[in-house]
């Protein structure tokens, strides 16, 4: 108790719990709720509907996520420092690799995440000055016009520099942006939910999305998508909570956090995906029959580039107040892809800041190198699609290191030390216990042995040795090798330079 107030005492902190879970939740509600969860969603529907999905990705938040997300909170504030430092704390410096590798993988969806947050900032523009597509010629033409020019990379180098700018004046900046960003975006999806579900059809998006197909339970893809899209959804795993976790006042409760966090951050994608399939129903569903929506919806294009940022705006033109509206969702998006690129800039500039380099130093070195590093995506969608597939997949395995980290640790000194700290207002059970000593490592591992077999034996049977394939074993396994193998071979370095003092 003495060492943690010191530290508290000598960092600076979130200045109140609003502000603390605002600024979490601006981690977790981004471009995955409103961009990727309701095509996720439509993918694993069966032929009644996607309900079985989202009990499975229910499931995961209780079994996975929110877990995951305790842990985080509390591996952050006993470190007080960024994800390499604390990691050290925790187990040492033999370890630091491990936490390296979780901030690599969030850093790694940072340099292509800024590509598709300028998307939506390209299209916020967008939908202001210009007409609205009538038809898909339409919307081709100013997707594939926007994707053939230098604009991408432009509206790439905007969201990096303005997120640098929040993220160089530190937490209370982070802090004071979240306050308006989320509030602001809640407001937006609540409206363009009302909106959506007044469209006349729109029921029927509304049943297809909460109806089960219990038989697809059976399968162990749907869990996989399930997981997977529940990390990315709600940010565990990713290190970011973690960081923002080393500005946590020891007063807040972390399981309360966690709860809030996890559950305040899953109601927006489920109303998110309520609008999205209400939307694309109640516009659609007057020619065609649901088969034929739901292919729309399922077959987005590259990256889920289709049914956002082609069919949305379509599907606008077709409403009354369609051009209000059109502005409001994208509006919403930038601020959700904003709110979560700040925690991932904050996340790797505190690496560096825990080295003993400025925080303007570090913040500016990160922007550029995001912005170079993320180019390549900027300029070509099938590249971004390849880094999505490989460092998604990687969250599973910085699951896997969280939980290490606290067995290594003992998960009952963990939750009797760090989280039930004697301020708590909800006393953490033993249940976390058995999640992330057992559930969490057979769940991450059993998965991870499944995607492989399916991959070799179903999805590229002919080319899943093949490095350059973009969507392969191999060059997932190419990718996470060289990053680990190079943060293995300089732990010592990292581990030392990153240590709490």
């Amino acid at each position: 108790m003495n060492t943690d107030k010191k530290s508290e005492s000598s960092t600076a902190l979130f200045s109140t719990k609003l502000g603390l879970i605002l600024s979490v939740l601006g981690i977790a509600v981004g471009t995955g709720n409103i961009w990727r969860f309701p095509r996720i969603a439509a993918q694993n529907g069966g032929e009644e509907g996607s309900g079985a999905f989202l009990i499975a990705w229910l499931c995961c938040l209780f079994l996975f996520s929110i877990p995951l997300i305790i842990a985080e909170y509390g591996i952050g504030r006993y470190g007080r420092k960024g994800v390499i430092g604390s990691f050290v704390k925790l187990v040492g410096k033999k370890y630091g690799w491990m936490g390296g590798f979780i901030g690599f993988v969030a850093t790694a969806i940072m340099f292509y995440y800024s590509v598709v947050a300028g998307w939506s900032l390209f299209y916020l523009v967008e939908s202001i000055t210009s007409s609205l597509p009538e038809n898909m010629q339409q919307a081709n033409m100013i997707w594939e016009g926007f994707q053939g020019s230098f604009w991408p990379s432009v509206f790439h180098a905007i969201m990096m520099g303005l997120g640098g700018l929040v993220v160089i004046k530190g937490i209370s900046s982070i802090e004071r942006i979240n306050k308006i960003l989320i509030p602001s975006l809640l407001l937006v999806v609540v409206i363009s939910l009302i909106r959506a579900v007044t469209l006349p059809g729109s029921i029927q998006g509304l049943e297809y999305l909460f109806t089960p197909d219990w038989q697809t339970l059976l399968e162990p893809s749907l869990w996989l998508e399930a997981l997977t899209q529940n990390a990315w959804d709600t940010g565990a795993a990713w290190g970011l909570i973690l960081t923002y976790g080393a500005y946590m006042r020891t007063k807040d409760d972390i399981t309360i956090s966690a709860f809030q966090t996890g559950i305040g951050n899953n109601i927006v994608s489920l109303l998110a995906a309520m609008t999205i399939f209400a939307t694309v129903f109640g516009t659609l569903g007057s020619t065609m029959n649901n088969a034929e929506i739901l292919e729309i919806m399922k077959t987005s294009g590259p990256a889920s580039t289709g049914l956002t940022f082609m069919w949305m705006p379509q599907l606008f033109n077709e409403m009354t107040w369609g051009k209000f509206f059109s502005i409001l969702f994208f509006l919403g998006l930038t601020f959700a892809a904003f709110s979560s690129l700040i925690s991932m800039i904050e996340l790797a500039s505190r690496v560096f800041v825990d080295m003993g380099f400025p925080r303007k130093t570090a913040t500016i070195f990160i922007c550029l190198t995001g912005f170079f590093m993320g180019l390549p995506s900027a300029l070509s969608v099938d590249i971004l699609a390849n880094q999505d597939f490989v460092w998604s997949v990687g969250l599973m395995v910085s699951g896997a290191f969280m939980s290490f980290a606290v067995i290594r640790f003992g998960p009952e000194r963990f939750r009797s030390e760090i989280v039930n700290n004697g301020e708590e207002k909800y006393t953490l059970g033993g249940w976390w216990k058995v999640i992330i000593k057992y559930v969490v490592p057979v769940e991450v591992i059993s998965l991870l042995i499944w995607w492989i077999y399916l991959s070799i034996s179903t999805y590229a049977p002919n080319t899943w040795y093949n490095p350059l394939s973009a969507f392969s074993v191999a060059t997932i396994v190419v990718q996470w090798g060289i990053i680990m193998g190079l943060l293995y071979y300089y732990n010592g370095t990292i581990s030392e330079k990153s240590s709490p003092a």
